[in-house]
């Protein structure tokens, strides 16, 4: 069966949902100070897949989980993405000029107000962890702390900060496939992890196996993601993926097809996702749409 329209559906639904509550939790445009408010939600508003909030519904949905019990967790992990977006854009970072298809937070705005708008996300996301209401009040505080917990883990030295740091060091330099994946476990795969927790800790009682089971499925999508984002660079146009391609080479950075091959890293790709599906099998329909993201993860083209 084609799962593409189930999908879509899916998508759209936790879009709609998770654009909700990032709405009620941004601060308005017209609030002062005025230009980092609208550059926040300029950065957070803009066209996006949502992926990581969508893991997080896709985990509440495998676990029977009302979706409500996930908005907070859904919204924070989007608020980080976005602020890595905006600090990676940047001209001491990947210096990139377009982002989701329009021009980055520094160059809509300036650099000083991108920073200063990464900074206020950041912090955004764990108030809105924090407090039991925004899409948090059927969780209980000791879930809310286990997702802050889960969440600046993911986002700090050992997690997608330090993959960021790694990443920068190894620019013109010979990384071999262990040190390259182990930057994007930390760059990327750190926070698509998240994401599936935030649904697993709001999930009470819930069993060690099943635990463990999303763990690995979201260790194996987000190496994954990242190797296609590589192959994506390669093969992909700028108008379709919405940022600049060959940003890559132009660093001189290593990615899985500079060295492995396109086809050997596509054939990486999918022997992720189908890892990805086997640590399913203790789930039954209900982790239906944490399978079909994971085939869209390598067949998407931005």
């Amino acid at each position: 069966m084609n799962d593409a329209p189930r999908l879509k559906h899916f998508l759209q639904d936790c879009q709609a949902r998770v654009l909700g509550t990032l709405e009620r939790v941004l601060p308005a445009a017209e609030q002062p100070p005025t230009r980092l408010h609208q550059a926040m939600r300029y950065a957070v508003l803009s066209e996006g897949k949502r992926v990581r909030p969508m893991l997080a519904y896709a985990g509440a949905r495998a676990l029977d989980l009302e979706a409500e019990r996930v908005d907070a967790g859904a919204a924070a992990v989007e608020l980080i993405h976005a602020y890595s977006l905006i600090h990676d854009d940047l001209p001491a970072m990947d210096d990139d000029d377009l982002r989701r298809g329009r021009p980055s937070c520094h160059k809509a705005f300036d650099e000083a107000t991108a920073i200063l708008a990464g900074d206020a996300l950041q912090t955004l996301a764990f108030g809105v962890l924090a407090q039991p209401s925004d899409g948090n009040a059927e969780v209980d505080d000791s879930a809310r702390l286990g997702m802050i917990a889960a969440l600046s883990r993911a986002a700090g030295s050992i997690g997608m900060a330090g993959g960021q740091a790694l990443d920068l060091e190894s620019e013109g330099s010979q990384l071999d496939l262990v040190m390259l994946e182990n930057i994007h476990i930390h760059k990327t795969g750190a926070l698509i992890r998240a994401s599936v927790q935030m649904a697993a800790l709001a999930c009470p009682d819930l069993e060690p196996a099943k635990a463990e089971a999303l763990d690995h499925y979201a260790k194996c999508i987000g190496l994954a993601f990242q190797i296609q984002d590589d192959l994506l660079d390669v093969e992909g146009d700028t108008t379709t993926i919405g940022k600049r391609s060959g940003a890559d080479a132009a660093h001189e950075k290593a990615t899985y097809p500079s060295l492995m091959g396109i086809g050997p890293a596509h054939e990486a790709a999918n022997d992720l996702i189908a890892d990805a599906l086997s640590s399913l099998e203790l789930f039954g329909e209900g982790a239906d749409p944490l399978r079909w993201i994971a085939n869209y993860i390598i067949s998407r083209d931005r």
